[in-house]
């Protein structure tokens, strides 16, 4: 006797969700521009933009990476003009570091960019109903992303 009620199996949906969520930011990656950030300067940078100001060593423990990658990957980011030091109003032996404007709008044009090309995938390869359900998944994504 089979219920129609039955519960999906939750290890199963779990499993397929990390491959194909694990697959699509593969492909991000992988489709990176020539002369875009690398991965650390991305993360990086957006940490400062959604995050505030902070000093270096906070954000290398943020990162979970070593103060010199940090320190390294920073410079990189300065070069550029795209991140700025600044004295730490509460401690002025401190820096802080923050994003600049250029900053800002390359992290804004890198989200255009991505928004436009899974528009352009969604528009080329998926059906109305498709794109449907996708964007109904979407908030139960955000929502499962936030529960983590």
């Amino acid at each position: 006797m089979t219920t129609v009620d039955a519960q999906p199996d939750v290890q199963e949906v779990a499993g397929a969700l990390r491959t194909s969520i694990g697959l699509l930011h593969r492909r991000f990656r992988q489709s990176r521009p020539a002369g875009e950030l690398t991965l650390p300067e991305s993360s990086a940078l957006t940490r400062l933009d959604r995050h505030g100001p902070t000093t270096p060593s906070a954000l290398a423990r943020l990162e979970q990476i070593s103060p010199q990658s940090m320190g390294a990957t920073l410079a990189a980011l300065e070069r550029r003009g795209l991140v700025e030091r600044r004295s730490d109003p509460e401690d002025r032996r401190r820096a802080i570091l923050l994003p600049t404007d250029a900053g800002r709008q390359l992290l804004q044009d890198k989200r255009s960019a991505r928004t436009a090309q899974l528009a352009q995938a969604l528009a080329s390869e998926f059906t109305r109903a498709e794109i449907e359900h996708l964007r109904a998944a979407a908030p139960l994504l955000e929502r499962l992303a936030h529960s983590i």
